[in-house]
């Protein structure tokens, strides 16, 4: 497990910039956001400091960012963080650490998008995104194939979350789920892999005056299935018509199959997120409070949705 928020604080991130960027070193600093693997520090107006705090996996993550965003993220309709320099491990701070440029707005889980026109802004940035991967694009964790290789955790999870009251009518999310399984059974994705963001929750977008015009946190990027990224539509859009106009706008069009899936991830990403938010009201490491209230939105808008 690496450094602690309790070990990172402005005056060390400062020193870490005076020691290897000495003409940054100098600018405005400000805790940006604390996430699940990362923190991020503004940096003057147009740059963050990004370092890994929470997870042993997040220096992987921040390698991987280094190595893969500037090759990736051309020409996407929405803002994104671009690595401008590298951070070595050192004495102060043993761990691999990067300089993005800062993606001016609020996350959405303190600030939602709103109005239909989300579902169009958010099917661009897929449709752009979701390209071929090259054949050494990276793996992802748990999150690019088939949902059944995550089933019997999911459903441990699902149990555990009705136990203690935390979802609302957990049989229909069971439901839903089941469909979604079910899905693959006979259905075989059969296009090349695909890039994947593989991290679509609210915390990880950015709005301005409620609309989305920013995407953060490529951490998880690899190749896979499209469903993945898919269910973003339920986690992040407001209302059944901004989910409609996002499937209507999404190329190319893909079967009733793909989006059932999308809709079983949509439900393990939620109950996932309520977790993390019971680890933040215990103060853990990387827990987020705020990743509670539209994780419970989400499984509202899809258990009022037919199957």
């Amino acid at each position: 497990m690496g450094l602690h928020q309790e070990n990172i604080d402005a005056d060390m991130v400062r020193t870490l910039l005076r020691e290897q960027h000495p003409d940054l070193a100098e600018e405005a600093l400000s805790l940006g956001a604390l996430g699940w693997d990362n923190q991020m520090w503004r940096l003057g107006e147009h740059l963050a400091v990004r370092l890994p705090w929470a997870t042993d996996a997040a220096d992987d993550l921040i390698l991987k960012e280094n190595s893969w965003l500037p090759r990736l993220t051309r020409n996407l309709p929405l803002a994104v963080p671009m690595p401008q320099r590298v951070g070595k491990p050192s004495e102060l701070f043993p761990r691999p650490w990067s300089i993005t440029t800062w993606v001016v707005g609020e996350p959405a889980d303190k600030a939602p998008i709103q109005g239909s026109a989300g579902g169009e802004a958010l099917a661009a940035f897929l449709t752009a995104f979701h390209q071929p991967a090259p054949s050494n694009a990276p793996v992802g964790r748990d999150r690019a194939g088939a949902l059944v290789e995550v089933a019997d955790r999911f459903v441990g999870s699902l149990s555990s979350a009705s136990d203690l009251g935390l979802i609302p009518e957990p049989r229909k999310i069971r439901a839903i789920w089941d469909d979604a399984v079910s899905a693959e059974y006979w259905f075989l994705w059969a296009p090349p892999a695909v890039r994947l963001h593989g991290d679509l929750y609210p915390a990880n977008v950015i709005t301005t005056d409620s609309a989305l015009t920013g995407v953060i946190d490529f951490g998880d990027l690899c190749a896979g299935n499209p469903a993945f990224d898919l269910a973003a539509a339920w986690i992040l859009l407001p209302d059944r018509d901004s989910i409609g106009r996002f499937k209507e706008a999404y190329c190319p069009s893909i079967g009733d199959e793909t989006w059932r899936r999308a809709r079983g991830w949509a439900i393990w990403r939620a109950v996932a997120s309520i977790f993390i938010s019971e680890a933040g009201k215990r103060g853990e490491p990387g827990g987020k409070v705020t990743w509670g209230a539209p994780a419970l939105r989400s499984l509202r808008r899809l258990v009022n949705e037919p199957i």
